[in-house]
């Protein structure tokens, strides 16, 4: 079949394969051309099927050689239709990895149930033993704890009062002012209990409790903080609540962990293009500015990049983690420069739907959206006939 995107809101509903599989090859043969990792042995990546945990799991296999264990929701499609991107980019990389010669399996299945962590942890003790670094990723905007069985959504709000700011409809490039009215309490629990820490905190101790996580194991979980025009609407909204839980279960479990030589952390990346960051008001705008600056002053990373920066400069490095004063993990240093951020209030300041082409970078940041879904990709021919079924090696699905 002929597969075009197709639309709706900040999603798109299709996927082309063939463009996934290019980028994920991109990804790899980047990571290929840096030098090696002194890293990890076995690796498990909670939500590894885009992304930061997509990256990570490329730069634990190709930069260090790990054996990978990667966890994400089914995607896999019948009657013809096409999978989604996640599906894609994971048989790309089990197909890559099976070629390098790598031991890598992937499992589906919803990652906040108990069935999937026992899944995960009957397959590492069969598989590899145990693993030795775990990485937190994912994004979601609903959760049934498996403890309580009560059914939360997040919700994408600022607290304490009305926020107005500029946003953009990237599909158009209209300009506009948005106003969101704040979160209710019942709001702001629902999105901690989300996108906060107690779904990986649950990792670890079902990990731990079955005997595949290893003395010296490191986990990390991805955050974001941002600059001062984002921050009423994340920082200080609902998410910001949800990140400042998730900081604190990264505290806890590093005293959990520390009693075997165990350590966790936080890391703070930098703003990127993402199916989450679409569906953030303002945001959108915001990144195409940053995007404008930053590739103009030649720091431009995404999210290859960044977590290759991670493993090489921060995790795996002679001289210790560094972090900040909260213990955090920072990569989005090049996005906090003072020289940037002066840049992008200045674009922010300037900006309206006549000038936007010009003063940011929004043709960048529609493109890499559509590249999500392995579209708007260097060499791809969108007219051919492609298969949407693709299979994955080694993956164990949830109806398994």
């Amino acid at each position: 079949m002929i597969i075009k995107p197709r639309t709706r809101g900040f999603i798109c509903t299709t996927a082309h394969p063939e463009g996934c599989a290019v980028q994920v090859q991109e990804q790899v043969e980047y990571v290929q051309a840096q030098p090696a990792i002194k890293g990890p042995s076995n690796v498990l990546v909670i939500g590894a099927s885009a992304g930061y945990g997509l990256a990570s799991r490329i730069v634990a296999a190709f930069g260090a050689g790990a054996n990978t264990v990667g966890i994400y929701r089914q995607g896999e499609r019948g009657g013809g239709r096409p999978a989604s991107a996640g599906w894609y980019n994971s048989a790309a990389f089990e197909i890559a990895a099976q070629k390098a010669g790598l031991t890598s399996y992937s499992l589906t299945g919803d990652a906040f149930t108990d069935e999937t962590k026992a899944r995960t942890v009957e397959l590492i003790r069969r598989e590899l033993g145990q693993v030795d670094l775990v990485v937190y990723s994912v994004a979601s905007a609903r959760r049934t704890n498996p403890q309580t069985g009560v059914v939360s959504n997040s919700v994408l709000k600022p607290i304490g009062q009305s926020y107005t700011n500029k946003t953009v409809n990237f599909h158009t490039g209209e300009v506009s002012m948005i106003t969101i009215d704040p979160a209710t309490e019942d709001e702001i629990q629902e999105t901690v209990e989300v996108m906060g820490g107690d779904d990986w905190q649950q990792w670890m101790d079902a990990l731990q409790k079955g005997g595949v996580l290893a003395d010296h194991a490191t986990t990390v979980a991805y955050s974001y903080i941002g600059s001062k025009i984002t921050q009423a609407i994340y920082r200080e909204g609902t998410i910001g609540q949800a990140k400042d839980h998730l900081e604190a279960t990264a505290k806890s479990l590093n005293e959990q962990l520390g009693a075997t030589g165990g350590r966790a952390y936080v890391t703070v990346s930098k703003a990127l293009v993402t199916q989450s960051s679409s569906a953030i008001p303002v945001v959108p705008l915001y990144i195409s500015a940053l995007y404008k600056v930053m590739k103009e002053k030649g720091i431009h990373e995404g999210c290859i990049e960044q977590t290759y920066r991670l493993f090489s400069e921060r995790l795996y490095t002679s001289g210790g983690v560094a972090v900040d004063e909260k213990g955090r993990i920072r990569i989005d240093d090049w996005e906090l420069r003072e020289d940037v951020q002066e840049e992008v209030a200045k674009l922010w300041a300037e900006v309206t739907t006549e000038n936007i082409a010009q003063l940011t970078d929004l043709e960048g940041y529609r493109k890499e959206f559509f590249q999500l879904f392995g579209f708007e990709i260097d060499g791809v021919d969108y007219e051919a006939d492609v298969d949407p079924n693709v299979n994955i090696p080694n993956v164990h699905n949830e109806t398994e």
